[in-house]
């Protein structure tokens, strides 16, 4: 049966049970094999009834020596009881709306069973355990049993059930991807052992050699993604800016430019200078100043008569990208718009002319950008900004609007130096590791409830020193589960009971876009002395009067998270402060949090947050761009990262593995890694 047959091919499963697989993500044969446990069940040890302990579920054997009995308590309702013993003690069992137990459990005879004590120590008893004969091999005891996420209609049982039926209908024709010799010189076991082994292990060594396995063939199959997406680029020509003349440029500037940034604008100078489209990151802190950077790129591109396109994910930060680059490019008689979709009607005709005709060769934008009425003359520069917020597709529909124009994207979402070269593998990576003179460094603290009043008064007396004040909640509206700040109720409560003479704003995400501008412009301008928000305000807002953030729930977010949103402050010349608050005393999350107050230096907070985290999703919210890894985690599992890029390397350096006839399988494969990243290797 082909990998990628639909889930129906199989038996049993028809469109209604399709669709709920659809749910978990499941379409395909591939996809049900792929869809691996979120943990395992150790069942494969028996207990004696006597060893079992209360909710700690485990399997023991018994005979049972009291029929079962059912009963109807209402209707809708049966119990089914029946009492089973071993040589220790005896246990009495009951089956909820279970009736056919009584049929199946036979006086007399004995069974596996497994589950879990419920009651006192005078009344135990177990509710519902599985079971099975001891003569017959282990389904639901004496095994590692998987357990996987579910849904709606879908359970442990029929789930484990269909991913048996696919093993049975695909392992043996399942292609192995990785060449010989890496399996060899790793240590990996084959892709069959692999896929039974994480899905039905006989032994925790079976579940671990199938776990590195299948990290490891993940990593290969990313890398060689990586490997291919770049040699695609390099085969792209374009037309080598001749003129890489920035004398003019450096003599514009008000100020002079730290190493670091002379170093970037010497890369992407060298990348503007070749034959082949630039593809570079630029990775800097907050406040290091890769605006500037970016303003060098532009210039030489301009000058070498190509026209460049500078996307920036929210309006806000679109204007103030292009009032501080048109203040500069107006001293270089460099003509700059800014095309947005709150522009007016006439003045968009007015830039989408002049970049169709090349009379504006340099534009500031949002996704207005994109729209399909928009074209360039010779777009030969695309730069966007806060790269994770753009999916690889919108700046692939950018991009397309010139001939393989060079590409220029940036972020200050810092993540440690182990990863980014490997992470950002199709990318050339440029990082600037230091902030021009005169950023000041921002105070943190870490304060309990105890603190309130305390911080109250310093956020009054920030205010009356004509300062503003920034408050992030972790929550939009109050929950009846968690005892979060929301920002709708805090604002509330801080206007009308705490700072009633202050002007408080709110900001978050459920807000239509055009009223988020309107209160981000509000406080931009100062007509509000403090700005209750939601993480909405992590990019896009530059405040330099704004000197204190405050936190709350800080226990919540990521160590970058919070770092990014720390770097919203301390903008301006005025010292600023930063306020952690939490009441979660939890030891590994107070050494996390303190680890934020003691540097703002945001690769190294990566580092700690890495280290400090451990399991888990390092990016938070996932990055556009980046594949969604199945068994692999980039935080834990780098080792294998490494070692399966070297392997990729190599193996795609060779032209027999390349012309194998199993070449095309990895090319499959690597098309539905890269799938939901938007990324396409055709």
């Amino acid at each position: 049966m082909d990998l990628f047959s639909p889930v129906t091919a199989l038996a049993g499963i028809g469109p209604s049970r399709a669709k709920q697989l659809a749910g978990l993500g499941i379409e395909s044969i591939y996809d049900l094999i792929a869809y691996f446990p979120r943990t395992y069940e150790d069942r494969t040890r028996l207990v004696a009834i006597s060893q079992l302990e209360p909710e700690q579920p485990a399997c023991f054997e018994a005979m049972v020596i009291r029929a079962p009995q059912t009963s109807h308590i209402r209707k809708g309702l049966s119990l089914t009881k029946l009492t089973v013993a071993d040589e220790t003690a005896k246990l009495n069992l009951v089956y909820f709306n279970q009736p056919y137990t009584a049929e199946q459990l036979r006086y007399g005879e004995s069974y596996i069973f497994y589950g879990a004590l419920t009651g006192d120590y005078a009344r135990y008893q177990m509710q519902n355990p599985s079971f099975e004969s001891p003569n017959q091999p282990g389904v639901v005891t004496r095994r590692i049993m998987p357990v996987y996420s579910l849904t709606a209609g879908i359970s442990n049982k029929l789930l484990s059930r269909c991913v048996h039926q696919a093993l049975d209908a695909c392992l043996d024709t399942l292609p192995d991807l990785l060449p010989q010799w890496v399996q060899a010189q790793y240590g990996l076991c084959s892709v069959r052992e692999a896929y039974a082994g994480i899905h039905e292990p006989a032994s925790f060594e079976c579940l671990e050699a199938a776990r590195k396995r299948l990290i490891f063939e993940e990593f290969f199959l990313f890398s060689a993604g990586l490997q291919l997406l770049r040699s695609r680029r390099t085969q792209a020509a374009a037309e080598p800016c001749g003129d890489l003349e920035l004398t003019p440029f450096y003599a514009a500037l008000p100020f002079s430019l730290t190493g670091a940034q002379q170093r970037a604008i010497g890369e992407i100078a060298a990348d503007l200078g070749g034959s082949t489209p630039m593809n570079r990151l630029l990775q800097g802190d907050v406040g290091s100043g890769k605006t500037m950077v970016a303003a060098a790129a532009v210039y030489l591109a301009v000058k070498n008569h190509r026209q460049a396109a500078f996307m920036a994910p929210t309006e806000i930060l679109a204007g103030q990208h292009f009032q501080s680059l048109s203040r500069l490019f107006a001293a270089l008689d460099l003509p700059c718009a800014l095309l947005t979709g709150s522009t007016p009607a006439a003045e968009k005709r007015r830039i989408k002319e002049g970049l169709a005709d090349g009379s504006i060769p340099f534009v500031v934008g949002t996704h207005a950008l994109l729209t399909g009425d928009v074209a360039f003359r010779n777009l030969g520069l695309v730069i966007a900004d806060e790269q994770h917020r753009f999916g690889v597709a919108q700046r692939a529909t950018l991009a397309g609007k010139g001939r393989s124009p060079h590409l220029l994207v940036m972020s200050a979402t810092p993540i440690p130096r182990t990863l980014a070269l490997i992470v950002y593998g199709d990318l050339n990576v440029s990082v600037l590791d230091e902030l021009p003179p005169g950023r000041q460094t921002v105070d943190t603290f870490l304060v309990g409830e105890s603190m309130r009043p305390r911080i109250n008064a310093f956020i009054r007396k920030q205010a009356q020193a004509g300062h503003q004040v920034y408050v992030v909640c972790p929550a939009v509206e109050e929950s009846e589960t968690e005892s979060l700040k929301s920002a709708e109720v805090w604002a509330d409560a801080l206007q009308r009971a705490v700072f009633p003479e202050l002007r408080v704003g709110l900001l978050h995400g459920k807000l239509r876009p055009a009223e988020k501008e309107q209160v981000m412009g509000a406080f931009a301008r100062h007509d509000l002395d403090l700005l209750v928000a939601t993480t909405v305000i992590e990019v896009g807002v530059d405040v330099p009067n704004a000197t204190l953030m405050v936190i709350e729930n800080a226990d919540r977010f990521g160590l970058s998270q919070l770092h990014q949103l720390r770097g919203r402050v301390g903008r301006g010349k005025d010292k600023s402060y930063c306020v952690l608050f939490t009441d979660n005393r939890n030891p590994d999350t107070l050494a996390r949090l303190k680890a934020l107050c003691k540097t703002n230096d945001g690769f190294q907070i990566a580092e700690e947050d890495m280290a400090l985290r451990g399991p888990g999703d390092f990016f938070g919210s996932r990055q556009h761009g980046l594949p969604q890894f199945k068994a692999a985690s980039l935080t834990q599992d780098v080792g294998l990262l490494k070692q399966a890029r070297e392997a990729a390397e190599t193996a795609l350096a060779d032209p027999d593995y390349v012309r194998d006839p199993s070449f095309p399988a990895l090319q499959a494969r690597i098309q539905v890694l890269f799938r939901d990243a938007e990324t396409t290797l055709n």
